[in-house]
């Protein structure tokens, strides 16, 4: 009761401090985008806005021209019909409607229309739709007087006043954030200590923990330049690919299997290996977006470059031998659209499938003409079967491809090659026979790693067929108008003539510079990444419906820097912008909670503090598995399939399924690699919030469930990798509980353990000794589990005991907690 109590007070302080804030504003102050848009697309555009099949009254009130018809005076809010009708008492005058379930406007949001429309009801295109220019980057004065508290970091205050200010922008986004706080009297935070800096920056950037002597070394590091120093190093790692692939996999909902029906697999590896390797190569945003859109329709795509257009397959796909043709092949353009919009636009285009969309400026006919584009990938609705033996006109196109760790092994194979060839071309020396003899090995060698080819899927043009708008999306009704491949209207338009426009023209127009959404959506997400939330909230919607950013000026720098660097380089990089924003001083912060902010930025939008949050379920599992000794780091590959309950595919059929665990070291690879059933997503991947990749997830949700808990506990993934720990722990030379103990908290959680907490792992300790030692077959169970080798020389009691211990360390807050 006191939470809530507390709960709803915050809610009253925040209401009150935006109150006040709105009030203050003179009519010169309010601005349409900012203030009155949001006002009407939640109150007014389901009836009056952009839908012409909805919108009722003949009026229109998401453009100037519609509003002023009859219901707007601009000068003259008395006059307006508007303002009569948000403010009237009469519920049956009062707008809008009772029936349409949606609140009346507070007094204060019809003051500000009253004000906006005094002032001349001035509209603005959305923000979203202008391309982003360059602002300049504010001018900070580091001696203003700010709301600091004192020197005391022990409850989370900020230690940082004037003086250190002068020191604190370190780019300009520091510079763009800081002025946002000074404007509300905030000062940031205190730099994070090292321990919690290099902890940080490793998940952020590889996805796993450092180890003991990695954080050792940043500590002790003394060079001006160590921070930056060790970015660049985690940024050239190879596991800085296998990170960033989980996040782009949830975009575009890459999967191992169909999704409908039985929810077979399909084959799709290597593209998973490409988007790896695109991200460690820093292959330019725009070509990898070109690629992945039409590689099959470069001029002589490389083999990678059609890798990259399995992106256009990995949709959810039927198989099932009864399915109506032209019903799935209306499911899958449709799909197409929605992932094609909600990734690079962050559009929620579905809505326009049956209608025009209710409050962005997408029509039914933006939807199908968009559609139009992917009108030549292929003609089957449905496929008969992924078997080998199918014929390839029964599935979807398919190439023989390298998954990535049979292509760098050619690549190292090619370079000896390369280097042998050349001395035995200039005059003949002495041992020549012998280099020649292992020229023809290494040819040999190759020879058989080509063999190692395996099967993908990818995108083949063919003729495209003929689309029709669809009435109410109904893929029976052929009477709609026929539609040929087109841009947005509302956006620029394509500039071809004598050819019909195709994906690689769609492709190039995405990451055009004077395109106005796609690098903002990119940096909106990756500054959520680094942040905690993004710049703009709603990752996955920039419209109407999605929240003006409370910092758009650094919004729009961020994007313009992405696509046009001042540097004058040719953009569109994926490390350049994420070294800036991880070297910022407003990075570096401490995450501790302070006072003077929980009811002023509960959220966290001035960024005058780090985020906490949850790791992702990839990196619970990964991080696990790396503490304990047992992590396999090879790139690329076979896909992992981790334990999982027995028959726990029981219900799929057609066929029905066998789940057989990965052997050997395959067991304990990255969770990048793991077997994504859509249907039945692993327990682990449930249990924390991953995606079934049905559609575009742009945000994962963050929930705190006993399923949870009981997957660290329980999970033989989790307890072999506990018990692998413990066999870590007991062949160390270290005298005593005490000193093991202190050895396993700083491999788990980095730091080390205070007295209270090996106090409390101590008594743990004792009880599960004796435990089993009352109960050898209990202990003898327990270290039997997972297929690691066990410890010979370490008595089964002792190896329990400790693997109990474990257990909890992997499942504290702290251990799956980021910062």
């Amino acid at each position: 009761m006191v939470a809530f109590r507390v709960g709803i007070e915050r809610l009253v302080i925040l209401c009150l401090v935006a109150a006040q804030g709105i009030a203050a504003q003179g009519a010169e102050g309010i601005r349409f985008n900012r203030d009155i848009r949001p006002i009407l697309a939640d109150r007014c555009f389901a009836c009056h806005g952009p839908d012409s099949g909805a919108r009722k009254a003949e009026l229109r009130l998401d453009t100037f021209e519609g509003a002023t018809d009859w219901a707007i005076v601009p000068g003259d809010a008395e006059s307006s019909e508007v303002v009569a009708r948000v403010g009237s008492d009469d519920p049956e005058y009062r707008m809008p409607p009772a029936e349409s379930k949606k609140p009346p406007l507070t007094p204060l949001e019809v003051e500000v229309l009253r004000k906006w429309i005094n002032a001349g009801a001035q509209y603005e295109q959305h923000w979203s739709y202008i391309p982003p220019k360059r602002p300049a980057v504010p001018v900070v004065h580091v001696a203003a007087p700010v709301r600091d508290a004192d020197a005391s970091v022990r409850h989370g205050e900020s230690s940082i006043g004037d003086t250190r200010l002068r020191d604190w922008p370190r780019n300009p986004i520091d510079r763009f954030l800081l002025g946002k706080m000074q404007a509300r009297g905030v000062a940031p935070s205190p730099e994070a200590d090292r321990v919690t800096l290099v902890r940080r920056l490793y998940f952020d950037l590889t996805g796993l923990p450092p180890t003991p002597e990695e954080i050792d070394e940043f500590v002790a590091d003394a060079r001006p330049d160590a921070y930056e120093r060790l970015v660049e190093k985690l940024l050239a790692s190879p596991a800085f690919g296998e990170r960033m692939a989980t996040w782009w996999f949830d975009l575009v909902r890459f999967a191992n299997t169909v999704g409908y029906h039985g929810d077979q697999e399909h084959r799709i590896t290597p593209y998973r290996d490409y988007v790896i390797k695109s991200f460690n190569d820093n292959l330019p945003f725009d070509q990898f977006t070109v690629e992945q859109l039409a590689g099959d329709l470069l001029p002589n795509p490389k083999m990678w470059q059609l890798v990259a257009t399995g992106y256009n397959r990995i949709l959810q796909t039927t198989h099932e031998g009864g399915a109506q043709d032209g019903e799935y092949r209306a499911k899958y353009l449709a799909d197409r659209v929605r992932n094609f919009s909600e990734v690079w636009l962050a559009g929620s285009m579905g809505c326009a499938e049956c209608h025009d969309h209710k409050f962005d400026p997408y029509s039914q006919e933006d939807f199908y003409s968009l559609a139009a584009f992917f009108a030549d990938i292929d003609w089957s609705g449905h496929y008969k079967g992924l078997a080998v033996d199918v014929t390839p006109t029964q599935r979807p196109p398919e190439m023989l491809a390298w998954t990535l760790s049979v292509y760098e092994r050619i690549e190292k194979l090619d370079a000896r090659i390369a280097k042998l060839d050349k001395s035995l071309a200039g005059p003949l020396k002495n041992g020549w026979e012998q280099r020649r003899d292992r020229l023809i090995e290494l040819k040999r060698q190759r020879l058989e790693l080509e063999a190692q080819f395996v099967p993908t899927m990818i995108t083949k043009a063919v003729e495209p067929r003929e689309i029709r708008v669809l009435p109410r999306g109904n893929w029976m009704d052929n009477s709609g108008k026929v539609v040929q491949p087109r841009t947005p209207q509302f956006l620029k338009q394509l500039e071809l003539t004598g050819r019909r426009a195709n994906r690689l023209d769609l492709a190039r127009w995405l990451v055009a510079r004077e395109n106005p959404l796609t690098a903002r959506v990119v940096v909106n997400r990756l500054w959520k990444l680094y942040f905690g939330v993004g710049l703009s909230k709603e990752l996955i919607d920039l419209g109407t419906r999605g929240e003006v950013p409370p910092n758009q000026e650094l919004l729009d720098w961020l994007a313009v820097e992405f696509s046009a660097p001042a540097s004058g380089s040719p953009g569109w990089d994926i490390k350049h912008m994420i070294r800036l924003m991880v070297t910022t001083a407003a990075y570096r912060q401490s995450s501790l909670p302070r006072d003077e902010l929980e009811a002023l930025d509960p959220e966290n939008r001035l960024v005058a503090r780090q985020s906490r949050f949850r790791l992702e379920a990839e990196q619970i599992r990964d991080g696990a598995l790396a503490v304990s000794g047992l992590l396999v780091r090879r790139i690329g590959g076979e896909v992992v399939r981790p334990y999982q309950p027995e028959k726990y595919y029981s219900s799929l059929n057609f066929p029905e399924r066998e789940y057989t665990p990965s052997n050997g070291d395959d067991q304990f690879r990255r969770a990048v690699y793991v077997h994504w059933q859509r249907q039945f997503l692993h327990p682990w991947l449930l249990a924390f919030d991953a995606p079934t990749r049905e559609e575009c997830t742009a945000s994962r949700p963050i929930s705190s469930t006993p399923a949870a808990a009981l997957v660290l506990l329980n999970d033989p993934t989790f307890v072999e990798a506990a018990r692998g720990l413990a066999s870590r722990v007991l062949s160390q030379e270290l005298q005593g509980d005490e000193q093991r103990l202190r050895w396993a908290w700083r491999q788990v959680l980095g730091r080390d353990a205070n007295s209270e907490e090996v106090s409390l792992l101590a008594r743990l300790l004792q009880n599960h000794r004796d435990h089993f030692a009352a109960d050898s077959h209990a202990a003898e169970a327990l270290v039997s589990i997972g297929i690691s080798p066990r410890p010979t020389d370490i008595d089964a009691v002792e190896l329990a005991a400790w693997t109990s211990v474990s257990r909890v360390l992997l499942n504290l807050n702290e251990t799956i907690t980021r910062n």
